[in-house]
């Protein structure tokens, strides 16, 4: 409702009222005390933000490579003159700090590392917190993390766990339609903004922080995404972080033993998110049919597979304004879908898991 209200002019100073409101908002949802970067961009122009901004060409940065949304941060590295040292896993599975551990102890020039928190094409959940660790002991590397679709669903402390780069954008648990982007940096990342050599214009950091600790921006934003950010932040400060988490492992849960129920396999087994479950296709399935008649029968919005994973794959999110009943929902409509394919199924045995976990209070 708010969004639908007339445009407000990004220099009134309604807006900047708003503005002032969601930095405080921002620092709450990304649980920082410094200032969180807004950009007009998708999560992948936050993603190049950092690395234009934190690099110089030439520097060599590790990539977790374990899905789709890893391999973009190699590809943006490339486009920026970034050597990329990939680390690959398989998909589906978490990558071990160990071995991330191990690769920056034969390679301490590496000046940074790239990892999903959620790796959105899998549904995997990469353990940063304990990459924090890893990389708190090199003093010249910076942590860069993906959160898209892990901020709102899982636990992030960026301070406490020597996250130096934390980025999301708009369109997942925030619960607003694509179009912003955020990027929150440690003392440690900011320093190295001011020494960093690659060009940026747009995407230049030091600019907008200091033009943002005035209630402005260097640029036009969508006023009224930001609008539309305040009332989601309000939503989410009235909630309390901790019981969004909780809520959000809840619908996870039952998701997953709604699909176990069924007999259907996940991909992320063993380091599943909290903010989608990825389901395997099963054997003698048209797996790209499923989105399609997700939309048919239920006008239901589904995703499949990516790359390696097209067909094989579907995927259900569950983040954001999500509720117990979408959850029921989605789960009779993945029932209706798989017994159209063929696939045999005993009716309502995935609801019922699903309503066995749901039933039960929020810890």
């Amino acid at each position: 409702m708010e969004m639908a209200r007339p445009v407000l002019h990004h220099r009134e100073s309604e807006f900047i009222d708003v503005l002032a409101e969601v930095r405080d908002g921002l620092k709450y949802l990304f649980q920082t005390s410094s200032e969180v970067i807004i950009l007009a961009a998708s999560g992948t122009g936050a993603m190049e933000a950092a690395i234009a901004n934190l690099f110089a060409t030439g520097d060599r940065a590790l990539v977790v490579s374990g899905g789709k949304f890893g391999e973009r941060w190699g590809e943006i590295c490339r486009a920026y003159g970034v050597e990329e040292v990939p680390l690959a896993v398989p998909w589906g599975e978490a990558v071990n700090p160990s071995d991330v551990a191990s690769a920056l102890a034969r390679d301490p020039s590496i000046r940074g590392v790239c990892v999903q928190a959620c790796e959105t094409s899998t549904g995997v959940a990469h353990d940063v917190r304990a990459l924090g660790e890893v990389v708190k002991a090199c003093p010249d590397t910076l942590l860069l993390v993906d959160a898209v679709s892990a901020l709102g669903t899982m636990e992030l402390l960026p301070e406490a766990w020597g996250l130096d780069v934390v980025l999301a954008g708009s369109q997942k648990a925030l619960m607003l339609p694509p179009g912003l982007a955020f990027l929150a940096l440690s003392d440690k990342a900011w320093q190295r903004a001011a020494q960093a050599t690659l060009p940026r214009y747009y995407f230049d950091v030091l600019k907008i922080r200091h033009d943002l600790e005035q209630n402005d921006h260097p640029f036009t934003l969508p006023t009224s995404l930001v609008v539309g950010l305040r009332e989601a932040l309000r939503g989410i400060r009235a909630e309390g972080l901790e019981h969004i988490l909780r809520r959000h492992r809840k619908l996870a849960e039952a998701t997953r033993a709604a699909m176990r129920a069924l007999g259907l396999a996940l991909l992320a087994d063993k380091a599943p998110s909290d903010g989608l479950t990825v389901v395997r296709v099963p054997e003698g399935i048209d797996g790209a049919r499923i989105p399609k008649l997700f939309q048919e029968l239920c006008n239901i919005t589904i995703v499949g597979g990516q790359d390696q994973l097209r067909g094989k794959v579907f995927r259900l999110a569950h983040m954001g304004y999500v509720d117990t009943f979408d959850v029921v929902t989605m789960v009779s409509a993945v029932e209706l879908v798989l017994q159209r394919l063929g696939y045999p199924l005993q009716w309502g045995a995935g609801v019922r898991a699903a309503q066995e976990v749901l039933a039960k209070p929020i810890d």
